[in-house]
């Protein structure tokens, strides 16, 4: 039976209460996922799965025996091994091969699976040669905060596995000996592992990559800017100005306007205005009435509400409201 990729899944992944004390964490956790989809993998070589794209979304695999080759493009591919991780942030579509030239064994979503429940799936392909045993997954998330986060990533996020002292390394055994044992909820741990490696291995990227010391998340990181930033991602549609703003971060109304400019790429009241709308999206998707998320924005008319949206999105809200609903 073919898996369904359409369910709707919104639960929160635990977090540690600390993690209130740190902007960057504040802002992306606990994360809300959605549409996930989680498919215990076995195929023998010589296999080739196609990942069809899947937009707003981030795909990912951890190989736990074998190895495989991920394709994204021409110019980026890797070879996974046993332990290793990749994260597809961007909802592009992919291959995953046995070796370089493959022939196609199917699309993910179209071929036979033993389905467990509305989410978990075990799908077995292939031939008789080596075998490569893998978690492959298609996550959604509900915040802005965390849309913004994925476009930022790169084309391909790999981790690779055997780092001493590691606690992706211990969650991926963990998931190897569940896998190997299927034992009676089993795929309920396998499911809450795979959402820990997906936090995990952006954590690990922020602390190591470049990009993250600059714009908003380089404004996270900063000890003051990062309170102001934080507040406007947990409460968009507050009546912020650069004064309350400056307040939140305990500086001068002068010295944050320019510290925030001069990190984030913009002045401030224009990143809250991208904010505001683009929480103000994710709410007409999931089919809030545009009055509704006019006042939860802040605005005292729809028309005014209406005119805001449209110059900083350059969409209507009620054509993104009727899009996001339609069946």
């Amino acid at each position: 039976m073919p898996i369904s990729l359409g369910t709707v899944l919104d639960r929160p992944v635990p977090v540690d209460p600390l993690v209130s004390r740190d902007p960057l964490g504040a802002a992306l956790f606990p994360v809300r996922m959605r549409g996930v989809f989680y498919s215990h993998t076995v195929a023998g070589a010589p296999w080739a799965l196609e990942i069809p794209a899947f937009p707003d979304c981030l795909a990912f695999h951890v190989v736990t025996d074998g190895g495989c080759w991920l394709d994204v493009d021409p110019e980026t591919r890797v070879f996974l091994r046993a332990e290793d991780m990749a994260l597809v942030p961007h909802g592009r579509g992919h291959w995953l091969r046995s070796e370089p030239g493959a022939f196609a064994t199917g699309r993910v979503d179209e071929l036979p699976q033993q389905l467990f429940g509305d989410r978990y799936s075990i799908l077995r392909c292939g031939g008789d040669g080596p075998r490569t045993v893998m978690i492959c997954g298609v996550v959604g998330f509900e915040q802005p905060s965390v849309g913004r986060l994925l476009d930022v990533l790169p084309p391909v996020l790999y981790r690779p596995g055997g780092r001493d002292e590691s606690p992706v390394r211990d969650v991926l055994r963990l998931m190897a000996a569940e896998l190997r044992e299927m034992r009676p909820g089993g795929e309920a741990v396998t499911v809450r592992l795979a959402d820990v490696l997906v936090i995990e291995a952006i954590r690990a990227w922020l602390a190591e990559a470049p990009v993250a010391r600059t714009g908003w998340l380089g404004a996270l990181r900063d000890p003051q800017l990062g309170r102001a930033v934080s507040a406007i991602h947990h409460r968009p549609g507050e009546p912020w100005t650069v004064a309350a703003l400056a307040r939140e971060a305990a500086m001068s109304r002068a010295a944050f306007a320019a510290r925030f400019t001069e990190l984030v790429g913009e002045p401030a009241m224009r990143y809250v205005a991208r904010c505001r709308m683009e929480t103000a999206r994710t709410q007409l998707i999931r089919g809030d009435t545009v009055a509704a998320v006019a006042a939860s924005m802040g605005y005292q008319s729809e028309a005014a509400f209406s005119r805001a949206f449209t110059r900083v999105t350059g969409d209507a809200p009620g054509s993104v409201r009727r899009a996001g609903i339609r069946p």
